[in-house]
């Protein structure tokens, strides 16, 4: 155990009585030297009075100190109003003496107050800033050397922060503004950009930490892309409206915000198409507790809707975004109820009494399996939830009079490559064939891609890869994904079922897509590590080729055919796209329901052939239970053997 940690285990008791025996000694010494430093001699007599009026400043002010809370004050976190608190009670016990001086009639110079009470500052105030001093220069050796960037406010709360934690030991300040280089600041100086790549060799920097909550999104990937390019790890603090609602500090560290490197940036929502889905209605969320689902709702409170219904099969689930809405409503001092149901949305006659007993007039319909690889191992289960819970949920909400009807879709729907693309298809087009037939109720879907930090996203995989020290898998070099994150999804969803006519099909704008490889080797970049390759062989990190998984391509659309337009927000745009007529759908609709219900995965393929336009099961049929009859029997064929790697 070191000295730092045997100091802290020392109990706080202890600590107050050794300041309050310091000061004990201090008072009569600062006396002491105001007499000799007046007098201009050591050979000081001491009377009666006198040495009774130095007892009565030290009892008096020992109490005055104790009231004013200067014992209670933690030291190694003090500053500038503990030291207008130490001023001010110094003030008190100078003024003390001097009165006992007048009463008990001392023969001891008049200045003597004025001087004691510069030394008893010097020694009871300077005794607590050294200790707080010996506590900083500890904990600076503990963490490893930072630079941070940003000298402002932010920058400063951050300085005092680490200095406290000993997570890191800041050295220098980077800042773009003239004016500040060259201050120090709490003896750690500013310098502009330009000389950080020196001082990182010369001061043996190991991160930088990006104290600028406030600056824009294109500014901040300017700076993430300067910095890419230097040997450290780059880490931030939360930002503004993090830290204004209270949900995060200052010194609450950590890994660079992802989206900074996305390259797109992101429009506000219009407030205007937020609020008539939602606003005074009783709304529904479907897989209320997955990652889009929990996201609607927390967007959907802050337009006060009259009643939120949330459904999952996931009771933990349910659970936690429960409890996370009910604080968030009560901290806003809102006053709707939200009511959490548990049941899967294929039991149509448990979503018909729902919607019934409740008088839901929005539905926002995320229940859905999602995970790309997970499905084709589970194609009977996957279909039945995507194709069927959709088909339940829309039944039923046409029955008891739903006003609007939204489902969360996916890129992955056009021209798919896999079982989750084609029944999230299917699921379109069974919305597409109801709006078609009813006029009570307004069926729309929203497409989008990949959404950042949502369950399954590369995102955090790479990140745990990298920390663990590699290697980093990717599937293929030539992947590439469009990306959001996923509180802008979930707003954008909100505003295109506002400007749904019936049947539409909205497309989000995803910006240009990413290269997954580029992504992975940026994240490893940023964290401080080389990429380990041909080129360079002595690297920290290698990047890994797994191969696409079953049901995987390289790339995604957003697109069954050409015909889009625009909408009135610039991030949305409507796409006509063909649909199936009733007939010809219900005819799929009953083959499918008979393969699924027989565990028939050749049946299954072959009707979402038929049935979706451009679908193409390129890698035959990956089903663990189909697999496993495969071994049994010779009749089962189009199978694919083997299990699918665990990467991004």
């Amino acid at each position: 155990m070191d000295r730092l940690e045997r100091i802290y285990q020392v109990p706080r008791r202890v600590k107050q009585c050794v300041f309050v025996l310091a000061d004990l000694c201090f008072i009569p010494l600062s006396i002491w030297l105001a007499v000799v430093i007046r007098l201009g001699t050591t050979d000081v007599v001491l009377t009666k009075e006198t040495v009774l009026a130095s007892l009565i400043t030290m009892i008096v002010s020992i109490v005055v100190f104790a009231r004013t809370g200067l014992y209670r004050a933690v030291v190694r976190y003090m500053g500038q109003q503990a030291m207008l608190t130490i001023i001010q009670a110094l003030t008190i016990s100078a003024l003390v003496l001097a009165l006992s001086m007048l009463l008990l009639q001392c023969e001891l110079p008049r200045s003597t107050p004025f001087l004691y009470w510069a030394f008893a500052l010097l020694f009871i105030g300077g005794s607590r800033l050294a200790v707080r001093a010996l506590y900083n220069s500890m904990t600076r050796k503990r963490g490893g050397k930072v630079a941070i960037y940003g000298a402002g406010d932010s920058g400063r709360q951050l300085l005092n922060a680490l200095f406290h934690s000993g997570q890191f030991t800041p050295v220098v300040f980077i800042d773009d503004d003239v004016s500040l280089w060259g201050r120090i600041i709490n003896g750690v100086k500013v310098y502009p950009f330009g000389e950080l790549p020196d001082l990182i060799k010369s001061r043996h920097i190991a991160h930088v930490l990006m104290a600028l909550p406030t600056i824009g999104r294109a500014r901040r990937r300017e700076i993430v892309n300067q910095l890419e390019e230097l040997p450290v790890s780059v880490k931030t603090i939360p930002r503004f409206a993090d830290l204004v609602s209270g949900v995060a500090q200052v010194g609450d560290v950590q890994d660079i915000d992802i989206e900074d490197l996305l390259g797109r940036g992101t429009v506000a929502p219009d407030q205007e198409l937020l609020g008539p889905c939602i606003t005074d209605k009783v709304v529904m969320v479907t897989g209320a507790g997955g990652s889009i689902g929990s996201e609607l709702c927390r967007q959907i409170i802050l337009c006060q809707p009259r009643e939120l219904i949330l459904l999952d099969v996931s009771e933990h689930n349910l659970y936690q975004i429960n409890k996370e809405l009910t604080e968030k409503i009560s901290e806003a001092g809102f006053a709707f109820p939200v009511v959490s149901l548990l049941g899967t949305v294929q039991n149509q006659s448990h979503l018909q009494a729902i919607f019934s007993e409740f008088g839901v007039q929005t539905v926002y319909h995320a229940a859905a399996y999602k995970h790309v690889p997970i499905v084709e191992y589970n194609v009977a289960e996957g279909v039945s939830n995507n194709v069927f819970g959709t088909l339940a949920a829309a039944s039923a909400a046409v029955t008891t009079g739903v006003e609007k009807f939204v489902l969360v879709s996916t890129d992955k729907a056009v021209r798919p490559t896999n079982v989750m693309g084609a029944s999230k298809r299917m699921a379109e087009l069974i919305l597409q064939s109801f709006a078609s037939i009813c006029e009570d109720t307004q069926f729309s879907m929203v497409r989008f891609g990949n959404v950042l930090g949502s369950s399954g996203s590369v995102v955090p995989l790479f990140r745990e890869q990298i920390k663990r020290g590699g290697p980093v898998t990717v599937t293929h070099k030539d992947v590439v994904r469009y990306f959001m994150t996923i509180p802008e999804a979930a707003q954008l969803v909100l505003q295109a079922g506002a400007m749904a006519d019936g049947g539409d099909v909205f497309v989000l704008d995803m910006g240009e897509p990413v290269k997954i490889i580029d992504l992975a080797t940026r994240m490893i970049h940023l964290m401080g590590h080389e990429v380990k390759d041909a080129e360079n062989p002595n690297g920290d990190i290698a990047i890994e080729f797994a191969g696409l998984r079953p049901g995987e391509k390289l790339y995604e659309e957003l697109l069954v055919g050409d015909s889009v337009i625009g909408t009135g927000h610039p991030m949305i745009m409507r796409a006509h796209e063909e649909y199936l007529p009733e007939p010809v759908l219900n005819g799929y609709l009953a083959e499918l329901r008979e393969a699924c219900a027989a565990h028939d995965c050749d049946a299954i393929q072959r009707v979402l052939l038929a049935a979706v336009s451009g679908f193409n099961a390129k890698d035959g049929i990956s089903d663990a239970i189909w697999s496993r009859r495969s071994e049994r029997t010779a009749v089962v064929d189009n199978v694919v053997t083997g299990s699918f790697p665990k990467v991004g």
